[in-house]
């Protein structure tokens, strides 16, 4: 199983409340088989719009892998789609000030923490990213804190979620993988799969 504990690199600043599905991955996508290419189509219209100056299409944050966001990001419907165009883009983790309920389980069913930070913290973090794109950042969820140089700031993030990422048990197929004999003396009790 997958235990996620520390999460170091890059960081992208995503400044804005109330982000909503809609924005992170445009209907349209939604048609897809799999999930495969959504990281490309991450923001879309967001970054049309733009022309090139969204965070996630600027060269210094290409290579980010957390994504620090404000006020009840991933509103909206509760396409997994979203967080699987966040991660396939290539973000391992998000901290932000609030999630949308919905988006937040998302993530966390796909071994992506979403850490919750003071607005004063979260606004510090953006700041320096956008001084500093090249600096690294330290998510410890283990000891609830980001940590950048000698800055350090608490983070939270509810426990039964926390406990999960740290002992590896949010990866519900991982689990099943590492029993193999359990199922087997489970299957064998279920009349359905005993049929003669």
């Amino acid at each position: 199983m997958n235990q996620v504990n520390l999460i170091s690199g890059g960081g992208i600043p995503l400044v804005g409340d109330d982000i909503d599905t809609d924005r992170i991955i445009p209907a349209r996508f939604l048609r897809c088989v799999t999930f495969d290419g959504l990281g490309e189509q991450v923001f879309a219209d967001d970054r049309a719009q733009l022309n090139g100056e969204h965070p996630f299409d600027q060269p210094q944050y290409q290579s980010a892998n957390i994504l620090v966001v404000n006020g009840n990001f991933g509103c909206g419907s509760s396409r997994e789609h979203a967080p699987q165009a966040i991660i396939r883009w290539g973000i391992n983790a998000i901290i932000g000030e609030s999630f949308a309920e919905i988006f937040f389980g998302n993530c966390i069913a796909n071994g992506v923490p979403c850490v919750t930070a003071s607005a004063e913290t979260v606004k510090t973090l953006q700041s320096k990213l956008q001084t500093n794109p090249q600096a690294q950042i330290t998510l410890d969820l283990a000891a609830k804190q980001v940590q950048w140089d000698d800055w350090v700031a608490e983070i939270s993030m509810g426990e039964g979620s926390r406990q999960m990422l740290l002992e590896g048990t949010w990866d519900s197929c991982g689990q099943l993988i590492q029993n193999p004999d359990q199922i087997k003396q489970t299957a064998q009790t279920l009349p359905y799969l005993a049929w003669a």
